[in-house]
């Protein structure tokens, strides 16, 4: 769709307005977040405008006064783009950028300019598309005066010679252009919708195969940039990309965990952020899914962020959104090597580490604690064969950590193994038994469970 409004370009202007009338958020909630997100869309900032209001104008979100200041330091600045940390009413976007000749970005549609920089995969690039489409539904008046010009489409409508209306009272003078868009829109939306749908089949066979195979799955979830790329390299051994901007991360990747004698998956996931736009959230649900089924949440935060606080509230708040508010949760402080001296958090949480995912720096406690609270804690055990017990033992080397094992006269083997709890399950469904001393956590019913119903 062609839109006659200012040609974008990288200079850009932020305005950010405190708003003292109820209902609204906290001048200091979450501090250079909109500047984060500029930097991550390759804006260059060139000027900040501030003010404070009771509540938004009804016609230029700003007062007049500040309108004017905006529309000088856009002319001073040679600012090509006004990027608001706010969301606006589309007809106020279009009065500001009438008034101040400039291209305006809300909040939300600067975070859909970054997602669809950053999509690379066909499943990503069809979950942004269904964002954006579902953002430009309520739009589409941003398209100014070519939307109120109507097509020949249904007659040949047109005022003729002596002021009559050529053929409008047969055939009617057609649809107009923004119905036209509407209903290009609305077809691109279905066909969008449909293939994601078939995505979202494909992600839910493989957690069925899973589930199936006993393989209990570990989500990383979080605020944008606290990490989690860097701590999913940490734990998998892989090297997935990690960069530290905003939204690095769109489609969900999953490794085995390493270093754990254990069947985990770990799955990184999307970054959250404050007001995660409800179009990305709709879109986003294949990928979403990944975190609302997993066993286990490791919520990673940015523990040196000086608003941690306020990102884990948000990020607890989009969790119960996508359906995740009854997964078990481990709270995992990140970026502790940032950190002069390891104060107490000033929240309480029933299971936490600290870790470096860049230095390494409690990561083999967090793969212990992962092991222990998904019910994968590895057991140790003596285990008994007959001299005819090849196959079983073939099993153990392959499915457990053979510590010792010794021979008897008549060869019977004893093996003293360390193998995970559920391993320990199937070892006894042979009909071996362990014998000696099984300690560790409890098992993880919440898959059985799961699984069973369906």
């Amino acid at each position: 769709m062609l839109f006659e409004r200012p040609t974008p370009g990288n200079r850009a202007t932020v305005v950010r307005l405190r708003f003292t009338g109820s209902g609204h958020r906290r001048p200091d909630d979450h501090p250079g977040e909109i500047e984060e997100l500029a930097r991550s869309a390759a804006l260059a900032q060139v000027a900040t405008v501030s003010g404070s209001r009771e509540r938004p104008h009804p016609r230029w979100f700003v007062g007049v006064g500040k309108l004017d200041e905006l529309a000088a330091t856009v002319r001073e600045t040679a600012t090509a783009v006004v990027v608001f940390d706010h969301e606006l009413t589309p007809a106020q976007a279009r009065n500001v950028e009438e008034r101040i000749e400039c291209r305006v970005l809300t909040r939300t549609e600067l975070i859909l300019h970054i997602f669809a920089d950053r999509a690379r995969t066909y499943e990503g690039k069809l979950q942004v598309e269904l964002a954006q489409l579902t953002h430009a539904q309520t739009r589409l008046v941003r398209g100014w005066t070519h939307l109120d010009r109507q097509t020949g489409v249904g007659g040949g409508g047109g005022r003729g010679a002596g002021g009559r209306i050529g053929g409008a009272a047969q055939r009617g003078v057609g649809e107009t252009q923004l119905e036209l868009d509407q209903r290009m829109l609305a077809g691109r939306l279905r066909q969008v919708r449909r293939r994601l749908a078939d995505v979202r089949r494909g992600r839910a066979q493989s957690r069925r195969r899973r589930g199936r195979a006993d393989v209990p799955t570990v989500a990383l979830a979080g605020y944008t940039n606290a990490g989690k790329s860097t701590l999913f390299n940490a734990l998998t051994g892989s090297d997935a990309p990690a960069e530290n901007r905003l939204f690095a991360t769109l489609d969900p990747t999953m490794r085995r965990l390493a270093g754990v004698n254990a069947e985990v998956v770990v799955a990184d996931t999307v970054g959250f952020i404050r007001a995660l736009p409800i179009a990305l959230v709709e879109a986003f649900k294949a990928t979403l899914e990944e975190v609302a089924e997993a066993d286990l949440v490791l919520h990673v935060i940015d523990i040196a962020a000086t608003d941690a606080e306020a990102r884990r509230a948000d990020v607890h708040t989009v969790l119960a959104e996508i359906g995740a508010a009854d997964v078990p949760v481990l709270e995992v402080l990140n970026k502790t090597d940032l950190l002069a001296s390891p104060e107490p958090t000033p929240w309480r949480a029933d299971a936490q580490v600290r870790v470096s995912a860049l230095t390494g720096d409690g990561v083999d406690a967090l793969k212990e604690a992962i092991a222990t609270r998904i019910g994968q804690d590895a057991v140790t055990t003596n285990v008994r064969l007959p001299a005819s017990g090849g196959e079983t033992r073939a099993w153990l080397y392959g499915n457990a950590t053979v510590e010792t094992e010794t021979v008897d006269a008549e060869g019977g083997m004893t093996l003293c193994v360390r193998m995970p709890r559920g391993k320990l399950a199937e070892l006894n469904a042979r009909g071996i038994l362990g014998i000696g001393d099984v300690s560790g956590g409890a098992p993880n019913t919440r898959k059985t469970a799961r699984h069973a119903a369906m």
